[in-house]
């Protein structure tokens, strides 16, 4: 539940007195023109602190979001699927999702287990197995960069997912 958000970036208000309430299981779209604040929305919620919220509140599982760490929003459930994924040389995808797997979760999973899991859902998604020991989005086409954020949601399974334009750096 977001109650009279008030954001600021840069000296800009560019979130001015924002209401939004998203039941459980209920899918939401916010449209609008560029620079209407819908990155910035996604972007305070999962906590940037480039972003400067100036007033209002936001709850989720009864808990304030904003007084959480980044970790903790994740922790709490909570995922951002980026506009623009980055590429990360050096870091493999297997890696990266098992690491965040364990952060978010008490029990840890073995490597063995994981790439199990992890292949299950490469099946679902139809990506090769080959993407497994490549880098994190690097020189990946826009459409393979969705699909590792996809892939990712599905390995993290957050209880709310937030995806940022989720068609940009996609072809028609």
């Amino acid at each position: 539940i977001i109650k009279d958000l008030h954001v600021n970036v840069e000296g800009n208000e560019i979130v001015k007195g924002l209401n939004l309430e998203v039941k459980k299981k209920e899918v939401v779209a916010l449209m609008g023109p560029n620079g209407s604040g819908k990155s910035t929305i996604a972007n305070v919620i999962m906590g940037n602190p480039k972003y400067k919220v100036e007033k209002g509140s936001i709850n989720y599982n009864n808990k304030d979001v904003l007084k959480l760490k980044v970790d903790e929003r994740a922790k709490l459930g909570i995922f951002l699927s980026f506009q623009y994924p980055y590429e990360i040389p050096g870091l493999n995808i297997s890696n990266f999702l098992r690491t965040a797997y364990n952060s978010l979760n008490e029990k840890k999973i073995s490597i063995i287990s994981f790439r199990k899991l992890l292949e299950e859902k490469m099946d679902l998604l139809k990506i090769d197995k080959s993407f497994i020991n490549r880098y994190l989005n690097e020189g990946f086409s826009g459409g393979e960069k969705k699909r590792m954020e996809i892939l990712q949601m599905m390995v993290l399974n957050p209880s709310l997912a937030i995806i940022d334009e989720v068609d940009s750096g996609l072809d028609i």
